[in-house]
């Protein structure tokens, strides 16, 4: 298994319950799922994450606590590189171009921020 593979519906679900809570056990994960699947289909899962290279774990008595690898930032600039090489040749003004294109309205507050990101990259550019 590639650690680049892409994460399914289910495990993405898993991850993002680990995301929000640091670290589980199998029986967590469940609590936190809606319509989770046997405990059997959410351990084989946590299993594919683990070899995967997105989970680490550890036993503690009969329970294993899984856990994420990298932090939740770091993992989605992760997946916003590959996004951005794989759909826009690594182009992030194309990238954030589509993006605007589909939304209806920015509030003042987002494009002052955008605004402030821009310049921000360029000082550090010029540096």
């Amino acid at each position: 298994m590639k650690k680049n593979d892409p994460l399914s519906r289910r495990e993405r679900q898993i991850m993002n319950v680990l995301f929000a809570n640091g670290e589980c056990t199998v029986k967590q994960i469940i609590e936190e799922l809606d319509d989770a699947p046997t405990e059997m289909a959410i351990r084989r899962l946590l299993h594919i994450l683990v070899e995967k290279g997105h989970l680490k774990s550890r036993k503690e008595g009969r329970k294993v606590i899984y856990w994420p690898r990298e932090s939740k930032q770091k993992a989605g600039a992760k997946a916003l590189h590959h996004v951005l090489d794989t759909f826009f040749g690594g182009a992030v003004d194309e990238a954030l171009a589509t993006h605007l294109a589909g939304k209806e309205k920015l509030s003042p507050q987002q494009l002052a921020r955008m605004q402030k990101l821009i310049a921000d990259a360029k000082k550090l550019r010029n540096k």
